[in-house]
């Protein structure tokens, strides 16, 4: 199993909306090394991170996982989406997605201020490379997250 950290704005979409869909498509990302991860690393039953950006605070907030295989993203394809490109075909597709399949909600948010001041967690993606929407988690970091939540550890 991997681990993963996804992003989204909770004006936009959240994990309260996530828990009454139950199930997502993740849809939009259009960073390379981003749908590189969801294209060719994320397998069905991956955990993921549950993370909103731009929220006050930023804070991990829940756990989903990963809903399905990766397949092209059809905003690509249309015109009137605000995701569409020009260069994507259905033959050689640009950009690719996942689902996201909602778990729980955290017992309490774990602010980015507090993964910032946990040392064990310096070297956490989210911290390295801030502006990427998907990135990976590793185990021990993963684990120290629902441990900072006063979750029980799976």
């Amino acid at each position: 199993m991997n681990y993963w950290l996804m992003k989204t704005e909770p004006d936009v979409f959240s994990i309260d909306d996530l828990k009454e869909r139950g199930r997502e498509p993740w849809d939009g990302v259009r960073n390379y090394e981003a749908r590189n991860f969801m294209r060719d690393a994320m397998r069905p039953g991956d955990a993921v991170l549950f993370y909103h950006s731009n929220a006050s605070p930023s804070a991990v907030v829940g756990i989903a996982e990963v809903g399905s295989d990766p397949y092209p993203d059809p905003t690509q394809f249309d015109e009137s989406s605000d995701y569409y490109d020009a260069k994507a075909t259905c033959a050689k597709p640009r950009w690719h997605m996942i689902e996201v399949a909602y778990v729980r909600h955290l017992a309490r948010p774990v602010a980015l201020s507090e993964i910032k001041a946990n040392a064990s967690l310096a070297e956490m993606a989210l911290l390295k490379r801030s502006r990427l929407s998907v990135c990976p988690v590793k185990p021990e970091e993963f684990d120290e997250i629902l441990r900072m939540a006063d979750e029980e550890q799976p």
